[in-house]
């Protein structure tokens, strides 16, 4: 009896020691997603939708926690180093991508400290300007920044973000001298966009639209090969004067690198069911965006296919962040 009664003990002992290893129900506390932009940017507002539906789905709280400056990079430090528990998630642009070959003592790898999750939207960057510009295309544009080098100016989201690496882009495709204004965010931008201090800016069709809508900016072209069913009159950059030239203003959800798979698939998993509801998809339509969720797999594969793009393009104009 005695002996049985070991055994017995032996058992629970070693039942006990499996029930501990095995995974907590993921997830059984909030999760706090990190974005890199001001609150009401075009990104803040896409996280926050997505948010939403999540929290309710899962029972749990996803708090948008905005973490500005240095184009995102400022919020990726924190993402990288945290805990890789699924608690902590990174929801970033395409200006992810160009982090590297920006900053030289940049404090995370982009590849190697993140797990990609899901791509979430695509949309273009529309190119405005004031209606007292007195500009009603892209040649124009140009026209005049020729005619008055180094007298005018463009701005963008911040150093580093997707906004400023078109203007770059823009520039250096045409060889222009004119020069950068970095604002804190998107609504400070396109506020003195409005007022005409800022002769042109790219920024993401969300934000823009109302703007376009009530007139108070000219969209010139959307930065997407092809036109934007929300402006489908309003040109591309390509076809209007710049052959080739293509930005896609994507935004998707990443994890620390070492967050188990089982977590990164679940949420993946999660973004793929809320990209998919009818309610969502008219809601980003209506932002001009359009969704696009992936795998982790092909999530990967497409950050470093445009980790290659953005670096060669970066390179070849020479941009540099001082």
């Amino acid at each position: 009896m005695r002996y049985a009664s070991r055994g017995v003990l032996a058992a629970l002992a070693l039942f006990s020691t499996v029930c501990a290893a095995q995974p907590q129900h993921f997830p059984n506390k909030p999760i706090r997603m990190i974005v890199g932009f001001t609150p009401g940017s075009e990104i803040d507002v896409v996280a926050r939708l997505l948010n939403q539906e999540i929290s309710e789905n899962w029972g749990q709280r996803v708090v948008v926690d905005n973490r500005t400056g240095a184009g995102g990079t400022v919020g990726g430090a924190i993402a990288a180093t945290a805990a890789p528990d699924g608690y902590t998630l990174f929801f970033n642009s395409v200006s992810h991508t160009a982090s590297q070959a920006l900053y030289s003592k940049l404090p995370y790898d982009t590849l190697r400290d993140f797990a990609g999750v899901s791509q979430a939207t695509s949309a273009p960057n529309v190119l405005v300007v004031a209606p007292t510009q007195g500009i009603k295309s892209v040649k124009e544009l140009l026209a005049l920044a020729r005619q008055k080098s180094g007298q005018i100016n463009f701005g963008s989201a911040g150093v580093g973000s997707g906004t400023h690496i078109t203007g770059e882009m823009f520039r250096l495709a045409e060889q222009l001298n004119v020069s950068h204004v970095p604002y804190k965010g998107v609504p400070e931008l396109l506020a003195d966009t409005v007022t005409g201090r800022i002769h042109y800016s790219f920024s993401p069709i969300g934000n823009t639209l109302p703007f376009v809508k009530d007139r108070r900016l000219i969209a010139l072209a959307v930065t997407t090969t092809v036109r934007s069913p929300s402006l489908p009159e309003v040109p591309t950059v390509a076809e209007s004067a710049i052959p080739g030239f293509e930005w896609d203003q994507w935004y998707g959800l990443f994890a620390p690198a070492k967050t188990p798979r089982a977590i990164v698939n679940q949420l993946s998993k999660e973004m793929a069911r809320v990209l998919a509801l009818p309610d969502i998809r008219e809601r980003l339509a209506f932002r001009g965006s359009v969704p696009k969720p992936s795998t982790p797999e092909q999530f990967d594969k497409f950050v470093r296919a445009e980790v290659e793009k953005v670096t060669k393009a970066i390179r070849a104009g020479g941009i540099k962040i001082e």
